[in-house]
């Protein structure tokens, strides 16, 4: 699942993981994440750091089975120190990122 409230880095990520044989399903906060999850199981929640509605802390914790790695523009110790992301995360995927570098570590994440 991708969670990213820019339809344009939703719809981007979606073509390239469905291309790599991925099946994908978006939602554009976390609140539309919490209300998909209802009805779809996913192995793996790509979620951007910084979106409006419900903060995206509250919305980790309340997830339970998937893992969930971190898209954000904030480097990885900058979202730690603002305490922005859950404690137990899986990863993290600096944007702007490269293909083979989202490829590569959703294949890491999931296996």
């Amino acid at each position: 699942m991708i969670v990213d409230d820019e339809k344009d880095i939703r719809e981007s990520v979606k073509l390239i993981l469905e291309k790599h044989n991925y099946k994908v399903v978006t939602a554009k906060d976390g609140d539309d994440c919490l209300e998909k999850l209802k009805k779809f199981k996913p192995d793996l929640i790509l979620m951007d750091i910084m979106m409006p509605g419900t903060p995206v802390k509250e919305v980790a914790e309340k997830i339970h089975g998937p893992k969930i790695a971190y898209l954000s523009i904030l480097k990885r110790d900058d979202a730690e120190r603002e305490n922005m992301i859950s404690e137990d995360y899986a990863g993290y995927i600096q944007k702007p990122f490269e293909i083979n570098q989202l490829v590569n570590s959703v294949n890491k994440l999931v296996a």
